[in-house]
């Protein structure tokens, strides 16, 4: 039988905002593909590139593990991934290369694969992945052990025959999503993920998916392994999974990375259910839309079942820009959903792009003004980023040249004409999260002079924090509208 060996492209020291920010996730992907083929009757060995400091690092793992296939499998279920960032294509390049020099059978499966297969396939790779892939691979390693030649009748693959690009039909995505087993979690060296956490967060946190797809339209939003089909799996599949973590890994907390958390009717409610009545008791955090958390019942299963944090799509102050961007969302819900999670005693958290097309001051202030009056437990921003199958995309592909993807997570080049020049979106980033910050101080002295009796040690730091926030967020405006003055 054929031996495997699994790797990922993402190099955490490769993106150095993720590096200081210190708080990586296993490649959730990597290990379903390698938890499907083992239960499949394959060897299957793992390369954990996230902390190593080079893609030379495939050599000693090739000579160790002497697979037949070198799989370059990226997690799906990070945003980090689907970003496509030109260090990690860069590091996938190099792998293949190493693997051919190996004489192995390179297949690739990631974001930025399916949408340049061409790319990587020039680069050395024998197959593309297209889409969902775990099925994929079987299919094709199962050929390719039964000594088929002919693999057009395989969906969701590229390949080259006889210098002929092929490209098969897309694969439909698998709706049981209980019949995968449990991702391949005892191949996974837990320790420099615990340790970095522990380091940076003071707590554990580690990663979890139970659905695949978002069945909304955003029209920024690229979905090219899952697609807008929507399945999840079973409340107690989940739990089953989570009650293995516990026990294997001890973790503090979960991240639920699904594109949208507990969209199917009922599903909170007996995911909840479960938890309290089996007594098992576990912090986490979800992605959601403003629109889906308008139910104070549903609010109150999310806390009940130990729901921390919600991260919301809220993108915009502006109306404008939501509609624009096809979000199906309002600024009033924005205000209701926080509303609601606050009440309930769940931190809600906005996800902020600027530099939409069309975006003008008056919108950005309005963004500004929403973030401010709401004052999200955390707040994450970047500017519009055009990925490849969207809407956006192509309505700005003519002005990206060469320049279609960041070089990491750090670089915030708005790379299309815009409002403003990019330089100005940079600063509009670090000016925001100052004026944010000066606004929780404010909000705290508020509450110690209300709560004199209720004031503890984090309250009075950021308080405190108004001495550096106040006159750094002055200074961080004037260079704003010096640049937002300057020609673009």
């Amino acid at each position: 039988m054929y031996k495997i060996l699994f790797t990922h492209s993402y190099f955490l020291r490769f993106d150095a905002k993720q590096w200081a920010a210190g708080q990586p996730y296993p490649p959730l992907g990597t290990l379903y593909a390698a938890g499907l083929m083992r239960e499949k009757g394959y060897e299957v060995d793992f390369l954990d590139t996230m902390f190593v400091e080079s893609s030379e690092v495939a050599v000693a793992a090739i000579k160790k593990h002497k697979p037949d296939f070198f799989v370059i499998y990226d997690d799906g279920f990070n945003y980090l991934t689907k970003m496509c960032l030109t260090n990690m294509r860069e590091a996938a390049f190099r792998m293949i290369n190493i693997a051919k020099e190996h004489k192995c059978i390179v297949i690739v499966s990631s974001s930025d694969s399916t949408d340049h297969f061409e790319k990587y396939l020039q680069k050395g790779a024998d197959f593309i992945l297209i889409g969902e892939a775990e099925l994929t691979l079987h299919e094709l390693i199962e050929a390719i052990n039964n000594d088929v030649r002919d693999f057009t009748s395989i969906e969701g693959l590229a390949f080259y025959r006889n210098n002929e690009l092929i490209k098969t039909r897309r694969r439909n995505v698998l709706k049981e999503l209980d019949s995968l087993p449990f991702p391949a979690w005892d191949l996974l060296d837990v320790s420099p993920y615990r340790e970095m956490w522990m380091r940076h967060a003071g707590y554990f946190s580690m990663n979890m998916g139970t659905t695949r797809g978002c069945p909304f339209k955003c029209n920024w939003c690229a979905k090219p392994i899952y697609g807008n089909r929507y399945n999840s799996r079973s409340p107690q599949n989940v739990l089953d999974e989570l009650k293995l973590m516990k026990s294997k890994f001890k973790f503090d907390h979960i991240w639920f990375c699904d594109d949208i958390f507990g969209l199917k009717p009922g599903w909170v409610k007996e995911f909840a259910d479960l938890v309290n009545k089996e007594d098992f008791r576990f912090r986490f955090k979800i992605q959601a839309r403003a629109d889906l958390l308008l139910q104070e019942d549903y609010i109150r299963d999310l806390a009940r079942a130990g729901c921390e944090t919600v991260w919301m799509g809220a993108e915009s102050g502006s109306q404008k820009i939501l509609d624009a961007m096809d979000k199906g969302t309002t600024v009033d819900q924005i205000y209701e959903a926080s509303r609601l999670l606050k009440k309930n005693g769940v931190q809600p958290c906005f996800f902020i792009q600027f530099g939409y097309p069309g975006e003008k001051k008056e919108d950005i202030l309005k963004t500004i003004a929403m973030i401010n009056e709401l004052l999200p437990h955390e707040l994450g921003i970047s500017v519009s980023y055009p990925l490849p199958g969207t809407v956006f995309y192509e309505r700005v592909k003519g002005e990206l040249n060469e320049k279609a993807n960041w070089t990491d997570s750090d670089e915030l080049m708005l790379m299309f004409r815009n409002t403003f020049q990019p330089a100005f979106y940079k600063q509009l980033h670090r000016y925001v999260h100052k004026n944010y910050r000066l606004h929780l101080a404010i909000d705290n002295i508020k509450t110690i002079i209300r709560h004199p009796f209720e004031t503890n040690f984090r309250k009075l730091k950021r308080a405190a924090s108004l001495a550096y926030y106040l006159p750094a967020t002055v200074f961080a405006k004037q260079k704003l509208e010096s640049l937002q003055a300057s020609p673009n």
